[in-house]
């Protein structure tokens, strides 16, 4: 930059001297042609004897030899002053238009390089920097929004790391009192033993089922959650998996009279079913239907039950990562269930809805149908 104003001040000074030279070489030229023609003039009366004329011709000579060198005392002297003002208006433009913008957007520089993007830059995008200084704005704005959401990812890491190691405690703490009561012969009658033992089982399948969600959730947070669908009768697998979670008669499937063939990942559709009807007996606090129909192109799962359905604040937000409503509060949970179900429907090819009824919740999973079907 110091070498531009250097540059423009060395070119300015060069037009002056070159325009004082220019314009001496002409009133030299001026000069001369004028003493050229009264010279001719003295000399053709001179040679006719008139002297007296002569004598006159030499002094208007003398006069306007003068005059002219007056003349020219006053125009270098003013030629200098407008050069010395255009001077002043150049670098006071290159100073308003290039200096300031560019030292402004220095500083700007090293405070992003310092980590301090708290003071935008201003700009105007009609400068000469203009673009440039929105792009670097820009940039900064940018890096703020990354900053923003590394730290709601970190939240969101430990929100879900603290629920569940929370969630985890429970049932550890029911294995381990009822272990020690074993241990310390407190089971007086078979009966009772066979309930101890039924109860750890229980809750050591509520352990797994924690950690294969914080399993799910590091997964799927590296996008390595593998798929592998296959072709396989829905119908079937359906009424297996119904019966297998549904230990209490709580759980009933409507088989209808056809078959169907869905192309998806058989333990992934499993896990939904599972997630589904767990959120169903844990908020809802109800038995569950499922039943099953199809679509030109897809089969649809219906998932029912009958508590207090979904409140239309949490509707729109209730399938995000750790979002838990706000019936929710009291029950004990991770806010991941619904958003394993989506991620894994949609991984398949899929859809999921969700609908409130006056009577409770309906959850309704499309999957793909197999193309022979």
């Amino acid at each position: 930059m110091k070498k531009l104003i250097t540059a423009a001040v060395t070119a300015v000074l060069l037009l002056i001297v070159i325009m004082g030279a220019a314009w001496n070489d002409r009133g030299m030229d001026d000069i001369s042609g004028m003493a050229a023609v009264s010279l001719n003039e003295i000399e053709r009366l001179c040679e006719q004897g008139d002297t007296e004329s002569a004598r006159q011709a030499a002094n208007t000579l003398r006069k306007e030899l003068a005059a002219h060198e007056k003349e020219s005392d006053h125009t270098l002297p003013l030629m200098c002053g407008v050069c010395i003002v255009f001077l002043a208006g150049a670098c006071a433009y290159l100073i308003k238009v290039i200096i300031i913008p560019f030292n402004r957007l220095s500083t700007f520089a090293e405070k992003v390089a310092a980590g301090d993007l708290s003071e935008p830059l201003r700009y105007d995008r009609e400068d000469i920097f203009g673009k440039f200084v929105w792009a670097f704005d820009s940039m900064r704005n940018e890096i703020i929004r990354s900053r923003a959401c590394e730290r709601e990812a970190m939240d969101s890491n430990k929100t879900v790391i603290a629920s569940l190691s929370h969630d985890i405690k429970t049932p550890i703490a029911s294995v381990k009192a009822y272990a020690e009561a074993l241990d310390m012969g407190l089971d007086s009658s078979e009966e009772t033993r066979r309930k101890y033992i039924a109860v750890m089982i229980r809750k050591c399948d509520e352990i797994t089922k924690i950690t294969d969600d914080m399993l799910t959730h590091s997964l799927t947070e590296l996008n390595r959650l593998r798929m592998s669908p296959e072709r396989f009768e829905l119908i079937s697998f359906l009424e297996r998996t119904a019966q297998g979670l549904s230990a209490d008669n709580s759980v009933h499937f409507e088989r209808p009279s056809y078959s169907l063939y869905v192309y998806a990942d058989m333990g992934r559709t499993a896990q939904i079913a599972e997630n589904l009807i767990s959120n169903a007996r844990k908020y809802a606090g109800s038995c569950v239907d499922i039943s099953v129909d199809r679509t030109e192109s897809t089969a649809q799962i219906h998932f029912r039950d009958y508590g207090t359905g979904i409140p239309d604040e949490d509707m729109p937000f209730i399938t995000d990562k750790f979002y838990r409503g706000k019936n929710s509060s009291s029950t004990e949970g991770t806010g991941l269930g619904l958003y394993i179900v989506k991620y894994i429907v949609t991984q398949s090819g899929g859809s999921l809805r969700l609908i409130n009824h006056d009577d409770g919740l309906e959850v309704i999973v499309s999957l793909p149908l197999d193309k022979e079907q």
